[in-house]
């Protein structure tokens, strides 16, 4: 069952979690702006592996907006990015482009509840745990919960566009 804080009952990746009845676990933390990573702080201040923590990144992929859901332990490869959407090209999005078709503000961006819906791609290396964490909406809050969950929710491609 949901384990989650009034704190963050209102996101809109809560909310969606919420309604589709998935279990999924909330974990706060204090945010500091001072970080240099979102993603390996969330993974620090939460204990977990930074290959179980995942960042949600958003790129135009020959001209849509594609979401990549990447570990933090790794970065985003383009071009394996690009071909997994069918695509040509890919570069990472204007950040306020992103936080405009997502509702989200730069890191805080969840895959789950976005403004408009965004194709996206998890990265293959999820399949390999039990539960995941990945932005449940704003900064200081992840969401875990199964790699095949976040996958039905977003209508994933599982693909390998990762790098170490």
């Amino acid at each position: 069952m949901a384990k989650r804080s009034k704190q963050a009952a209102g996101t809109p990746a809560i909310v969606a979690l919420t309604a589709a009845g998935v279990a999924f676990t909330t974990h706060a933390y204090a945010h500091d702006p001072a970080h240099p990573s979102y993603g390996e702080e969330a993974a620090q201040a939460l204990g977990v592996p930074p290959e179980r923590v995942f960042k949600t990144l958003v790129a135009d992929v020959d001209g849509v907006l594609t979401v990549a859901v990447v570990p933090v332990s790794g970065s985003l490869d383009l071009k394996a990015l690009a071909t997994a959407v069918g695509g040509k090209r890919a570069a990472m999005a204007d950040p306020a482009l992103a936080e405009r078709a997502t509702g989200y503000v730069r890191g805080g961006i969840s895959p789950l509840g976005q403004r408009k819906r965004l194709r996206t791609v998890l990265d293959a290396s999820a399949s390999e745990h039990a539960t995941i964490c990945c932005s449940a909406g704003r900064r200081g809050l992840e969401v875990e919960l199964a790699p095949a969950d976040l996958a039905a929710l977003t209508g994933a491609v599982l693909a390998p566009v990762a790098r170490p």
